[in-house]
């Protein structure tokens, strides 16, 4: 009979002891999820015209892009579904990259944005993640992004110095040949004459 009580009376306190735990539980997981993650103030650079020319017929780069901009200041949930996402995006970017893209300086942004991608989409779904390694994360994650966005802007500025070139190359050709044309009809004319 006193093993019973004694029993009863432990399962009341242990029992009891659990409600208590809960609400602290609650609170600490509360605060996580109003936490807001990443640099609210990171800016990412804006693809130029010609570059969004050929970026839009890109897959999913627009999507990507869009994540990737909006998800810095978040809650933890948030951030969860946009690195899902991103990883997604990216996966689907590294598989089809446009000709005009395919540069090796632009595959390898490609590669260290989705490994900086999957590397934020780890720490933000573990269990027990690290705040300061999350904003580490987020950070190098921008940085990668605000790099490939960069590195599109300059290829495109790169071809077009390089059909300016190749025009003015041209059009000097044409002066050149409309100059020896003359010379060589002059030359004629002094033969003809004589």
């Amino acid at each position: 009979m006193k093993i019973l009580v004694f029993f009863i009376v432990s399962l009341i306190v242990v029992s009891c002891g659990n409600n208590q735990k809960e609400p602290i539980q609650k609170l600490i997981s509360q605060k996580i999820n109003s936490s807001i993650y990443g640099n609210t103030n990171f800016k990412f650079p804006t693809i130029s015209e010609s570059a969004r020319a050929e970026v839009i017929h890109w897959g999913a780069f627009e999507d990507f892009e869009e994540q990737a901009k909006t998800i810095n200041g978040n809650n933890l949930e948030a951030i969860q579904t946009k690195s899902i996402l991103m990883v997604s995006h990216i996966n689907s970017l590294i598989k089809k990259i446009p000709d005009t893209l395919n540069t090796p300086l632009i595959f390898s942004r490609v590669i260290v944005v989705k490994t900086r991608t999957q590397l934020l989409n780890q720490e933000v779904n573990k269990a027990h993640f690290d705040s300061v390694r999350l904003q580490d994360d987020f950070k190098e994650m921008n940085i990668s992004v605000k790099n490939l966005f960069i590195q599109i802007n300059e290829k495109f500025e790169k071809d077009a110095v390089d059909l300016l070139r190749v025009d003015s190359e041209n059009k000097e050709l044409v002066l050149q040949k409309q100059f020896l044309d003359a010379v060589y009809k002059a030359e004629l004319e002094d033969q003809n004459k004589k």
